[in-house]
């Protein structure tokens, strides 16, 4: 892949040999800095001006720290320091697999979208954020919900194996892409009612859910007509690494955008001033009442210091990463939980900075529709091509190749002068048959410059055919020695992570027609991925649409009927395709042989967790030990302050 930072310090240190030694250094110092610093930014918008909290608890410093908390951060320093030259000099940690391990979180965490727009990246994810009001025993509006339901919808999220996250997880990966877990929902609880400490707290804790809850000040310890929760129950609450506090204005207005601009500022500043210094900790988001809000409304929030705010519209329901920026976060209506959490994905993974291409990597299928455009794409694995011996669906072909391949989709084009021909179109080679076979040489002259596939254990490349050069064995040897697939495609679809455009197909018949389209090439993970579009596209807007999905060089194999693709012996496509004689094909991984693909993802969740909680030692996950920190440190600060005040 071609790494492009738009960071100074991202060039210097991953893009320059002779920083290796420095970069040790401030691994060292990263690991020093992170017991000592109170607390991990982890978004910060551009523009947003903080509300100084309560000056009654915070006009002057703190005397000093007690002594348990300074043998703390020495003892988590200590730790840190070990940890870390333990990650410098071991041989099977050592500095190009730290590199590999956390060099995208840091690629994407410095290169995170200006504030307030969503990354792209995570834009392609489908993050329901579910919304619910009061919780009761006996429900008084339809949109209210019983402690009875709630934990049925809490089993529900466990047994579909959804992991819900925290707010600050989700704003993370609206800034960065950075992906979350595989089955990500947040939850969410308006308007502070009783409900939400007497029952649904007690479920919280119970199944471990994290979950936002908006609070208007002026509601709290009111019980006229529905209870609320109180200040020392709110107290309570937001000390639980679990719960996450968002404002949602002083009174609870129906809607603000009606009204005077110094009326909404009240409604936000004096409400996020209120929250942080009753309760010691800082309020970064916000939720319009009832979700109304406009551009006036965005913009006050914005300066009051908010990071994120949260919306919502009956009808116009969306995932996370396709609201309008992070002033206006889409949610769900909690009666439509069912419904999306079959749709919940955390977003493809960031690119890999590991060198050479990963074939042992489990292979997985992943449907997502991008620009309206519904694709399936499976990655991972080996890839290999097969060459049969007559025509056969791609179903069958697997089947009769004898190479218990996971996945396959149609290959190269073929001559159709018979229907039972299994003649290609230019030059062939698959390790099936472990047989070359040269193109006609009429053929050949007309595929000038179309992308040669070559295939070897180690790597893919694919590069212009050159019709005197690459019609025999020796010629592709020449261009890849341990060469054992060769084929020509149609015409690249994406080449070093850009969409072609269109007068680079040189009059490919059909090209700019819609068409079901049949692919492969290497995604930014430098995965192998085979796929097909579901619906009919032309070739361009294909190709725009695989770059958002993560794929680094692609060539179109087929379009039209012949189109299919397989996943476990099972054909994914909407029609009966045509048989073709060629396909590409993955094959899982040694290690896969005799393990389990739960293993599997474990291992590469472990994987993955670490590299995002690098910093932390900490047990707990990373939403709680990031909440408790911001928490402990926050409610330190003013607790010092007034102690020293008082003295």
């Amino acid at each position: 892949m071609k790494l492009i930072p738009n960071h100074c310090i991202l060039k210097y240190i991953f893009l320059n040999f002779h920083s290796r030694i420095i970069f040790s250094a401030l691994i060292c110092g990263l690991f020093t800095a992170s017991g000592l610093l109170p607390q991990m930014s982890v978004a910060q918008s551009s523009a947003s001006q903080q509300v100084e909290p309560d000056s009654t608890t915070t006009t002057s410093e703190s005397c000093s720290n007690n002594a348990m908390s300074l043998n703390n951060q020495v003892s988590r320093v200590a730790d840190n320091l070990v940890l870390a030259s333990t990650w410098v000099s071991k041989p099977n940690w050592g500095l190009e697999n730290i590199v590999g391990a956390i060099g995208p979180y840091v690629f994407a965490f410095l290169n995170r979208s200006a504030w307030p727009s969503i990354n792209e990246r995570a834009k392609q994810a489908r993050v329901p954020i579910v919304m619910y009001h009061d919780i009761l025993p006996k429900k008084q509006v339809f949109f209210d919900v019983t402690p009875e339901e709630l934990e049925q919808h809490f089993q529900l999220l466990k047994e579909n194996g959804i992991t819900p996250i925290s707010l600050d997880q989700l704003m993370t990966h609206l800034q960065t892409g950075m992906p979350l877990p595989e089955k990500p929902v947040l939850l969410t609880f308006d308007d502070g009612y009783g409900g939400h400490y007497e029952y649904v707290y007690p479920l919280l804790k119970k199944y471990g859910y994290p979950a936002v809850f908006s609070i208007y000040t002026k509601g709290v310890g009111n019980n006229a007509g529905r209870t609320h929760v109180s200040w020392e129950q709110l107290k309570e609450m937001a000390d639980d690494p679990l719960v996450t506090i968002a404002s949602h204005s002083v009174s609870h207005p129906p809607d603000l955008t009606v009204l005077p601009p110094e009326q909404i500022q009240k409604e936000v500043v004096e409400s996020k001033a209120m929250l942080e210094a009753t309760l010691g900790i800082p309020i970064r988001y916000f939720t319009y009442p009832a979700g109304k809000y406009n551009e006036q409304v965005a913009s006050l929030v914005q300066a009051a210091g908010y990071d994120l705010a949260l919306t919502m519209n009956d009808v116009d329901e969306r995932f996370a990463g396709q609201s309008e920026s992070l002033l206006a976060v889409s949610r769900f209506g909690q009666s439509r939980i069912k419904d999306v959490i079959t749709q919940a994905w955390g977003g493809p993974q960031l690119p890999s900075w590991k060198i050479g291409f990963d074939f042992a990597s489990p292979v997985q299928r992943t449907d997502l529709t991008i620009d309206k455009i519904p694709l399936i794409l499976v990655s991972g694995g080996k890839p290999i091509t097969i060459h049969a011996d007559s025509r056969y669906t791609v179903k069958e072909i697997l089947a009769k190749s004898n190479t218990n391949a996971v996945a396959a989709v149609d290959g190269g084009f073929f001559s159709l002068k018979s229907l039972n021909s299994n003649v290609m179109i230019g030059p062939v080679l698959s390790q099936v048959t472990k047989q070359f076979i040269p193109g006609n040489n009429g053929d050949n002259q007309k595929l000038g410059g179309r992308p040669l596939v070559l295939v070897s254990p180690h790597e893919v490349r694919f590069i212009p055919f050159d019709p005197l050069k690459h019609n025999t064995l020796e010629g592709i040897q020449a261009e890849m020695p341990e060469v054992t697939d060769a084929f020509v495609a149609a015409a690249w679809l994406v080449k070093d992570g850009q969409p072609r455009e269109a007068s680079t197909f040189n009059g490919l018949f059909g090209f700019d027609a819609p068409r079901y389209r049949a692919f492969w090439g290497i995604n930014q993970n430098k995965q192998a991925t085979i796929g097909v579009s579901l619906e009919s596209v032309d070739s361009i807007s294909l190709g725009v649409a695989l770059v958002k999905a993560g794929l680094q060089d692609v060539v179109m194999v087929d379009s039209g009927q012949s189109t299919s693709l397989v996943y476990h012996g099972e054909s994914l496509v909407r029609y009966e395709p045509r048989p073709v004689p060629h396909a590409v094909a993955l094959l899982a991984p040694p290690s896969m042989a005799n393990s389990s693909c739960v293993l599997v993802e474990n291992k590469t969740k472990q994987q993955t967790d670490t590299a995002v909680s690098v910093l932390s030692k900490e047990k707990t996950s990373v939403r709680g030990t990031v909440h408790a920190l911001r928490s402990h440190s926050y409610k330190r600060f003013v607790q010092n302050k007034t102690k020293h005040r008082r003295t």
